[in-house]
């Protein structure tokens, strides 16, 4: 199965015609025989990539005190309860904040007013934060989402994930699509028969089959 997916990885680098930037390299999941319509049959995971995306993660954290701290050596921003307040206030600037954050961590004592101020504007957009308990390590936690992707269907029989970027080598894709199809196969309720195809494509490139 990895050789199968690497030399479907190639294939789609190889064919992808040359840009002026690096292009991320895209999965495309098509589902069969589940009826997403019953909202526990969709696909909703958070999946580390043991090769990373190959891109810039962006992550926000909504913190205070010692471990807000902490979080401003490895997040991009990091926000605490007045901050929050006033996204509460504006939201043309909530809905900015989401759209530009990849996925937001927040101290588990922060979650309901987050869920009072932000949730109209996050929750849509399956972006409410991972909390953070008292026991975690806030820069740990950082760290490892940076390598994560979220797999999420809604509704829809087709979704789309990143799995890398252009300039990573074929093996190291390979490893990140092997470990999502993994996920699906095991999470969903008929496994391997739940999955009609999958393909893998960069940004702009032709689409790739990945045998099953």
């Amino acid at each position: 199965m990895a050789d199968s997916i690497e030399e479907a990885v190639s294939r789609a680098l190889e064919d992808a015609p040359p840009r002026n930037f690096t292009e991320t390299v895209d999965l495309a999941v098509n589902l069969r025989d589940i009826d997403l319509n019953d909202p526990s049959n969709r696909v909703d995971e958070s999946v580390v990539l043991p090769s990373g995306t190959g891109q810039e993660t962006r992550i926000v954290v909504f913190a205070t005190g010692e471990t807000a701290v902490r979080a401003e050596e490895v997040a991009d921003d990091v926000l605490g309860p007045d901050e929050l307040e006033e996204l509460g206030d504006d939201d043309d600037e909530a809905k900015d904040l989401a759209d530009d954050t990849d996925f937001f961590i927040a101290e588990a004592a922060m979650m309901q007013d987050i869920g009072r101020y932000l949730g109209t504007v996050l929750g849509p957009r399956g972006k409410m934060p991972t909390p953070l308990q008292p026991d975690d390590d806030v820069v740990e936690t950082v760290e490892r989402m940076k390598n994560t992707v979220q797999l999420r269907s809604r509704d829809r029989r087709t979704f789309h994930t990143r799995v890398g970027a252009q300039d990573m080598e074929p093996g190291e894709v390979s490893d990140n699509i092997d470990v999502i199809i993994r996920r699906l196969e095991a999470d969903l309720e008929k496994g391997p028969l739940n999955i009609d195809s999958v393909w893998v494509k960069t940004t702009m490139g032709p689409a790739v089959e990945v045998p099953a």
